[in-house]
């Protein structure tokens, strides 16, 4: 299990699944359709200002007033936010991880929850990211897969990685 001491409780992290950072995103619906809600990571800079409308988490989903959110601005969603804070306080040591993008704040956020000695599972169906081939990058259907398989295969001593789909989430174990 986890290597973080009397941390026995899973956290589903919804990061960034805001107006502004899914509208183009691939397969937008169906991803945003299987992410559900526990601990919200809202990201904010200058291209998303607090209160605007890109900003704002999609109208489908919506965090109640019992559930955290988390406003942050660098790719992992841990840096200079309160959120090792908010997990620690709840006894999380597992995070089951959602939202966008695959290839930013995804990546960056299970490596920073990893490093930390967190447990951290990727849901494979519920994460996604925009067009960047203009940039070079693959496909976002390939940048998807990728970093399924390559968090599918994680490994460190004492803490566990992994995918799972939607419909196999289990909060109760580890990945």
């Amino acid at each position: 299990m986890t290597t973080l001491e009397n941390r026995p409780n899973t956290a589903l992290l919804v990061v960034d699944v805001q107006n502004g950072v899914v509208a183009e995103a691939h397969d937008r619906d169906v991803v945003v359709a299987n992410v559900g809600s526990l601990v919200w990571v809202q990201h904010f800079d200058e291209g998303l200002p607090r209160g605007s409308e890109d900003w704002r988490i999609v109208p489908e989903l919506a965090p109640d007033g019992a559930e955290s959110l988390v406003e942050k601005s660098y790719g992992d969603s841990f840096e200079g936010t309160n959120l090792e804070t908010v997990l620690s306080g709840l006894g999380v040591g597992r995070l089951v991880v959602v939202g966008a993008e695959t290839d930013a704040c995804i990546r960056s956020t299970l490596h920073g929850a990893f490093a930390r000695g967190y447990d951290a599972t990727l849901v494979s169906d519920a994460h996604t990211t925009g067009d960047r081939t203009e940039w070079g990058a693959p496909p976002p259907d390939q940048v998807i897969a990728h970093t399924n398989l390559y968090w599918n295969y994680q490994t460190a001593p004492g803490k566990t990685a992994g995918t799972v789909e939607t419909k196999d989430v289990d909060f109760g174990g580890a990945s």
